[in-house]
């Protein structure tokens, strides 16, 4: 069963994120600002994290560049969670996510099945294929 770091400072998203990944069967550990973010994704070595931008303490951005930049963390897959437009995509593929998803379109309406299937493809992928893809969600 995969372990899923789930990094959300919204009570409710959190919430709902986090008994919609559970009912599809995997581990999911939760934390709600970026430096605790960094210091359980290096204890915990998660198979995965699903990372909110706008945290406390410190930014979803900086949080996936020190994940990244870390030999201990560099490999975990970084999907992004975010209310920011999917112009943003782009850029933070470019630092390191593997996947891209609006929250507006994804958790509000109480169906986040294309999380549950984006996370596993990831999980599922061959390990020859490249770290980093995008998975784009259109309305």
């Amino acid at each position: 069963m995969a372990l899923i770091l789930l990094v959300e400072d919204s009570r409710f998203l959190r919430v709902a994120a986090e008994h919609a990944l559970t009912k599809a069967g995997f581990r999911v550990i939760t934390v709600t600002d970026g430096e605790e973010a960094l210091l359980v994704a290096i204890d915990k070595i998660p198979d995965l994290i699903v990372l909110d931008m706008l945290l406390p303490k410190l930014g979803g951005e900086e949080v996936l560049r020190q994940l990244k930049a870390n030999t201990i963390t560099a490999h975990i897959p970084v999907i992004v969670l975010s209310s920011l437009s999917q112009a943003n995509a782009e850029k933070l593929k470019g630092e390191g996510a593997v996947a891209y998803f609006e929250k507006s379109h994804l958790l509000l309406d109480g169906s986040p099945v294309q999380l549950i299937k984006a996370i596993e493809t990831i999980l599922a992928r061959d390990s020859t294929q490249p770290d980093s893809f995008a998975i784009r969600t259109k309305d």
